[in-house]
Order: structure tokens, then C-alpha cells, then sequence
């Protein structure tokens, strides 16, 4: 089924809610929501934000057709006047919003959204499902492209995403988080990202030789020439006769690729048999469910390897498939004043930051490297230079002075009354930003496995905002 509105991709609840609210007369309360997530998939040091893109377009389009209000009038628990009310739909909220490509923390709101309830309430789902599933698979990305140490990596996975919006929206993350191209087409349609890929094994099979194969492929792609050499043996005839073809053909940009078997020993005898042939140049690819791990394991063995093409363990992500994002009420508003909201848990990660927040990241002014972000409530401002005192917001004994620094709010407003007011970079902007913005943090943040944390502080009057609520709420 094609459908280009997404507006009725959403939890039943975001209608029954809305009809709530709609019925009791607080329809145009205005509320603040909270999009955030609570733990980095992976354990590692930093996530990645992407999907502000689509959010945008999603957030552009909301409006009910006549057929949607028919479905939901079937429901029989809906009022006329209700139906009516959806069907004048129309978007007015407010929207701040943390730049695609920005790594992130724990705790730290990547979307605001303030306006009536019942349109602040609604987007929940769908923000959720893009910035959770682009977020995911840019972190993931990024791991994989850290992992390959300068080497390309090509995001490979569209036949093993889960759906086709996965597939083409996956490979923008992908790009986003430092891949160099996609094997998806459409992506490079829609988004320019460059399509990248050489033959499969049905290539080679479909002639009477591998030698055939590999000559007709130089003849019809005589300046981009990679050739898949382990359809039947890498060493005794791939390489061999992918040496015969360079020879006779003589194409540019040659390369072989490798899809299976022990990657390093294969690429080891492979970059032997070439340099020996006189193709220095040529390069070896390979692919073969890569990881950040395995992608790691190879080249400290000495894999010979210039670029890595990576499928289902980055489109899926498939070691940890879940972002963990939530949406929840910050705040409501009165008479131009704000309300703070709260919610409390036993499980002390669960307890949320109340009021109209903004984010400042803070950076060392010696070294320019990023050494801690401050969530602080919306009129505060963080002096450069001065001394500014912070909170750890889980061990709240944990008090630090700080000076020699530059503060950066790292939030932009998207939407104001439902006016868009912000304009997306490209695509390669964003993946540029993403690669200048993780230069800021310390090596140490980086590492895969227990990496230094990078703290998330509250500035003092939010946090002593937040202590009062949870001691009113507790009697």
C-alpha cells in the first residue's frame, strides 16, 4: 500500500487521549513534550541524532482525510464534533530541536514541542519511530566507520532491513553517521547518496567461465572495475583471472571483492598475488556480516583490506536494535506562565527533567574539545569564561566549579506556530557537521567498550526545581 500521509500512523491512544481532552474543554492547554532517550545502544560513549528531515515533512503534512475520519467514526466511541475538530486539522505547535548529525547524551531533550495538547500529544508516535530508527542506525554507523580506521565503509543492507522505508531511510542514517555510499538506489534518487556495488555471484555463474565473466564486466564498466572473485575458489582462480583481465583490459579503478571465507588470510595472499602482478593500486573490498568488532579483529591481524561493504549488522543494528527514545510531558503553560511537570519512578534513570529546557554543550577554551553538556531551564543563560557551577544529576552531592570554557546552545527552533523556520542542510552538510562534531570529543568517549562517560549536569536552579517536585510529590 502506498500511503504519503503518515498522519494516522500513530498509537490508538494518541485519539482516544485527543478525544479526552476535547471533550473535557482543555484541547488548547498548552503543554511542553519531551523527546529523549535514556541509554546509548551498544554501551557506548555517544549516540548520534538523525531524522529531524523526515520529522519536518511528517510534521508539514499532518491533516485527516474524509476516509480517516470514516475509519475512525466505525469505532463508534468518537463525537461528531470531535470528527469535525480533526478534520480542520492543522498544526501549530512550536519546535526546538538538537541539528541532525549532533552527537548526543543521555537525558538531553533532541525535540521540543509546545503548543495545544491534543497536537503536542499526537506526534508522539511517529516522532518517536523516526528519530529512534535514524538515530539508531546513524550510531551504529558511525561505530562501524570508527571502527575501519580511515577505511571506506558501504552501507550494504537493504535486503535485510526491516521494510522498505528501513532500507532507504536506514541508508541516509548510514550516510549521516560516515558511510561513504549505499547499495540502494532509491537512497541515492531521493537523497544523492552516491549508489555503490559491483556483481553478484550470478554474474560470474552465468557464463561458461569466471575468465568470461570477469572480461565482459571490464568491457561494460571499463572505468570502474571490481570484480567478485570467490564464487568458486579467491586464490586459485579469482585472483588469478581478475589479474588476467586487468592485464588484458587494462580498466581504471580496479579492485576485487571478497565475500567470504577467512577475510584475513584471503586478503593477505590477495594483496600479495596482486602487488606481485604489478597492480598496487587495485583494491580489495570485502563484505561479509561486518561489525565494528569483527571489522576491528581483522585489521589489527593485518587484514589487507581498503574498504569494508557492511549489510544487516548496520541496517538493523543488529546488536542492539532498539534507540530507547521517549516523549513526555515537560510542562504545561498558563497565562504565559510554565508549569513545570514531572514524572517520578523507583527506577531513579526513569525520573524525568521538568520545565521548558534547553541544552548548552561546554567546551575547554584551550583545546576547543568538548568536556560536558548542561540541561538548564529555557530563560538561563551560561556566561563563556566565568565560573559556573554544575550538578551530576544522579549523584547530586557531586558539585563542580568549572571556568575556562565556551558555552554552545546546541538547540535551533523548527517551528514556530506551526511556521516552518528552519532549513534543513543537505544531506552531505549534515554528515560533514556529524564528522566535525565528534572531532570535539575525547578519544576516550570514543572507545567501544566501558568508554569514559561524558557528563550531563543540570544547571543549579533546574536541579533544585527538580528536587522540590520530587519532594512535594513524595509529601
Amino acid at each position: 500500500m502506498e500511503r504519503t500521509n503518515m498522519t494516522m500512523l500513530t498509537d490508538f491512544y494518541e485519539l482516544t487521549m485527543a478525544n479526552g481532552y476535547f471533550e473535557h474543554g482543555m484541547g488548547d492547554q498548552i503543554a511542553y513534550f519531551d523527546m529523549f532517550f535514556r541509554k546509548i545502544p551498544d554501551g557506548g560513549g555517544f549516540a548520534i541524532v538523525a531524522g529531524l528531515e523526515q520529522v519536518i515533512t511528517y510534521l508539514k503534512g499532518l491533516s485527516f482525510s474524509e476516509d480517516d475520519l470514516n475509519y475512525l467514526r466505525s469505532k463508534g466511541i468518537f463525537s461528531e464534533e470531535f470528527l469535525d475538530f480533526l478534520r480542520d486539522f492543522k498544526f501549530t505547535c512550536d519546535v526546538w530541536a538538537i541539528p541532525e548529525g549532533t552527537p548526543v547524551f543521555p537525558g538531553e531533550p533532541l525535540i521540543t514541542v509546545r503548543g495545544p495538547v491534543i497536537q503536542a500529544q499526537f506526534v508522539e508516535t511517529m516522532i518517536l519511530l523516526i528519530m529512534n530508527h535514524q538515530s539508531l542506525i546513524a550510531t551504529k554507523a558511525n561505530r562501524i566507520v570508527r571502527s575501519a580506521q580511515g577505511r571506506g565503509v558501504m552501507e550494504f543492507g537493504s535486503r535485510r532491513a526491516h521494510g522498505a522505508t528501513a532500507a532507504i531511510i536506514g541508508a541516509r542514517a548510514a550516510y549521516i553517521g560516515g558511510c561513504v555510499g549505499t547499495a540502494c538506489t532509491l537512497t541515492d534518487q531521493e537523497y544523492g547518496i552516491p549508489a555503490m556495488g559491483t556483481m553478484a555471484h550470478s554474474w560470474v555463474q552465468m557464463f561458461d567461465s569466471e575468465l568470461e565473466a570477469f572480461e565482459k564486466y571490464a568491457e561494460l564498466y571499463p572505468t570502474n572495475c571490481v570484480l567478485l572473485v570467490d564464487t568458486y575458489n579467491v586464490l586459485k582462480c579469482g585472483v588469478p583471472n581478475a589479474i588476467k583481465v586487468f592485464k588484458e583490459k587494462k580498466p581504471q579503478n580496479m579492485g576485487i571483492r571478497i565475500d567470504s571465507g577467512d577475510i584475513t588470510y584471503l586478503t593477505k595472499r590477495a594483496r600479495a598475488m596482486l602487488d606481485e602482478a604489478g597492480f598496487k593500486d587495485c583494491k580489495i573490498i570485502v563484505s561479509n556480516s561486518f561489525d565494528e568488532y569483527l571489522i576491528r579483529d581483522v585489521i589489527s591481524q593485518g587484514a589487507k583490506i581498503d574498504s569494508f561493504g557492511v549489510g544487516e549488522r548496520l541496517i538493523t543494528s543488529k546488536t542492539e536494535p532498539v534507540f530507547g527514545g521517549v516523549y513526555k510531558l515537560a510542562a504545561l503553560e498558563s497565562n504565559g506562565k510554565i508549569i513545570p511537570k514531572i514524572k517520578i519512578s523507583e527506577n531513579v534513570g526513569k525520573i524525568t527533567n521538568p520545565g521548558f529546557k534547553k541544552v548548552y554543550r561546554l567546551y575547554d577554551k584551550g583545546t576547543n574539545q568538548a568536556f560536558a553538556d548542561v540541561i538548564t531551564l529555557n530563560h538561563e543563560r551560561i556566561p563563556s569564561g566565568s565560573d559556573y557551577e554544575i550538578f551530576n544529576p544522579e549523584a547530586t552531592w557531586k558539585r563542580k566549579k568549572i571556568c575556562n570554557f565556551y558555552a554552545k546552545d546546541l538547540r535551533v527552533q523548527v517551528f514556530n506556530e506551526g511556521e516552518l523556520v528552519y532549513k534543513s542542510p543537505t544531506v552531505y552538510e549534515i554528515r560533514e557537521y556529524c564528522m566535525d562534531q565528534i572531532n570535539t570529543l575525547w578519544d576516550e568517549i570514543k572507545r567501544f567498550e566501558n568508554p569514559h562517560i561524558y557528563y550531563v549536569d543540570l544547571s543549579k536552579e533546574l536541579w533544585e526545581l527538580k528536587t522540590k517536585l520530587i519532594r512535594d510529590l513524595q509529601g
